[in-house]
């Protein structure tokens, strides 16, 4: 069963818990949005292709408690995460699962109609979300009914982001497309991802290269993030490229680990990257790829490189 701890942490963290092991929780650009205060990079950056609305996105997973890694760059309490699978848990319906995380969405942003500077025309809109990133905390692909839940979330008109970390190759291949597939690529190496990722059952690197190998046959937006720690994954730029080409991806997302939440714990201010040494990094890796440089956002140290 879910440990009762990890559970209460969530909780104190202002996650809205779901079922057995599903949550949701308001992005920091979701807040900033209600107030007119600015958007997330994904709306600058994938906006009229998706629909995306900072106000109107909601973050969540199925897998609350449960990842097959123990990325150091992550802020979440990945010393808490079940390394295995959902194997001894009550298995939640999906369409349960996106009523209650809109619900649960609801209730977390009810407070702000309240906030002095908050756009109430954005609060009302936000009541219905209309892009959904399954990305908030665990691999999602470990729930085994993801397919049914990524087609619940279109059935209520909704454009869908599903991030994996590429451990489940099995679960990719049989499953319903999202809107945009994200492949978390952050070490060029097997080594380099055993140090980085921390995989905690074998077989990870043949695991992820069948990942890599599946998401060509892909109809649906494709695309790539690199989560650069400055000193541990920001070299190897050819060895990137050469796995990046195989995927076939749309988009690369080269982006800057951020020096938050519980990664503070395991990695030093001195590990996050500048906005100008992504930019760096985006050209010397793009010089193997001859993707296009696309656009970029300092606040999040994001550069987009698109397919020409």
């Amino acid at each position: 069963m879910v440990d009762k701890e990890h559970r209460l942490l969530l909780e104190k963290q202002h996650y809205g818990l779901v079922g057995s092991h599903s949550a949701c929780k308001i992005c920091e650009w979701t807040k900033k949005s209600l107030r007119d205060q600015g958007t997330c990079y994904k709306q600058k950056f994938y906006g009229k292709i998706h629909n995306i609305q900072s106000h109107r996105c909601m973050q969540m997973t199925p897998a609350a408690y449960f990842c097959t890694n123990r990325c150091v760059y992550c802020w979440r309490a990945i010393e808490k995460t079940t390394a295995n699978t959902m194997d001894n848990i009550p298995i939640d319906d999906p369409e349960e699962i996106a009523d209650k995380c809109i619900l649960a969405q609801r209730k977390l942003i009810s407070g702000f109609k309240g906030f002095s500077g908050t756009n109430l025309k954005k609060w009302k809109e936000a009541q219905d979300p209309k892009n959904v990133a399954i990305s908030l905390t665990g691999e999602p692909t470990l729930y085994p009914k993801i397919s049914e839940l990524i087609t619940e979330f279109k059935k209520r008109a909704m454009s869908v982001f599903l991030v994996t970390n590429g451990q489940k190759p099995e679960a990719l291949s049989k499953m319903d497309e999202p809107s945009q597939l994200y492949l978390s690529l952050d070490a060029p190496t097997k080594d380099i991802y055993k140090k980085i990722d921390a995989p905690q059952i074998p077989g990870y690197w043949e695991r992820f290269n069948k990942t890599i190998d599946t998401m060509p046959s892909f109809s649906c937006k494709k695309a790539v993030r690199l989560t650069i720690v400055k000193g541990w994954n920001d070299n190897h730029l050819k060895e990137y490229a050469e796995l990046i080409k195989r995927t076939e991806t749309d988009f690369v997302e080269v982006k800057a680990y951020m020096w938050i939440g519980f990664s503070r714990h395991r990695l030093t201010i001195g590990a996050m990257p500048t906005h100008e040494e992504i930019r760096n990094i985006s050209k010397k890796l793009n010089e193997h790829l001859d993707y296009k440089y696309k656009d970029e956002s300092a606040p999040s140290r994001v550069v987009l490189l698109t397919r020409k």
